[in-house]
């Protein structure tokens, strides 16, 4: 594996899990769950990067390592409590939802958060702007972006494994397994074509300037939050993604 420009590898992004990890409370326990889940993922991706599964596997690595700092970094200014630093809007909602939130609930918060609003930044930090412009090679890092579907995809049934074996889950949602599997399957494919959208509107943005650029990723963050706010919302999250789809999308630039 090469890594980043400093170095840094699939295997390090893990380590720094691992001690992030370790140095949170224990309790409430729920708020560990996305942490625990992304670690697993992320040596998943490692797995794929490591047999070949990606057109350009160092490309692949790079992102991943460049994606979860988004995350990481943000929960570290949550858990050390800066305010000159605070985390994003979408994270600041999902880091605060209530102790008592279910480690299902809280997982997918995480998600949405870190795929709605760090990934279209991430996809940015490692395509530049000649290689937007260079049509074969963009296409390849679009399917390398929807390749990480497929390792997504088949960690669906063992997180929820997982959860089921923490004692994460209700009753309905043990009965409601197999539409969950189905769903979150669906809503990850469904969420990648929407970030791909995204991240070609940031682009545009960046290339008109600095000030253009941050008014859009502004509206990203509150698009965004205001999808984590919704799935705050009493009820069945899977079974109201279901109905509103999953993801955010950047309207046309006005």
């Amino acid at each position: 594996m090469t890594g980043t420009a400093d170095g840094r590898t699939i295997a390090d992004v893990v380590e720094r899990m691992a001690s992030t990890l370790d140095r949170m409370p224990a309790e409430p326990a729920s708020r560990r769950a996305f942490l625990a889940t992304y670690q697993r993922t992320t040596l998943a991706v490692g797995d794929a990067v490591a047999s070949g599964s990606f057109e350009d596997p160092a490309w692949v690595e790079v992102w991943d390592v460049v994606f979860a700092d988004l995350y990481l970094d943000a929960l570290e200014a949550h858990l050390g409590g800066d305010a000159r630093r605070p985390a994003p809007r979408p994270w600041r909602l999902a880091f605060e939802a209530p102790p008592d939130l279910p480690p299902l609930r809280q997982v997918l918060l995480g998600i949405n958060a870190h795929v709605n609003y760090d990934l279209p930044q991430a996809l940015l930090g490692v395509i530049s702007d000649a290689d937007f412009g260079d049509p074969v090679l963009l296409a390849r890092r679009r399917r390398d972006h929807e390749r990480i579907d497929a390792v997504l995809s088949g960690r669906v049934a063992a997180e929820d494994d997982e959860l089921s074996a923490q004692g994460a889950k209700s009753v309905l949602d043990r009965l409601l397994t197999p539409l969950n599997r189905a769903a979150s399957t669906r809503f990850l494919r469904e969420a990648r074509a929407k970030v791909w959208h995204n991240t070609m509107e940031l682009q545009r943005a960046r290339v008109a300037g600095p000030q253009a650029y941050a008014v859009r990723l502004a509206e990203l963050e509150v698009l965004s939050a205001a999808r984590i706010a919704d799935l705050l919302a009493p009820g069945q999250v899977l079974l109201r993604l279901a109905v509103a789809g999953f993801g955010v999308v950047l309207p046309p630039e006005g």
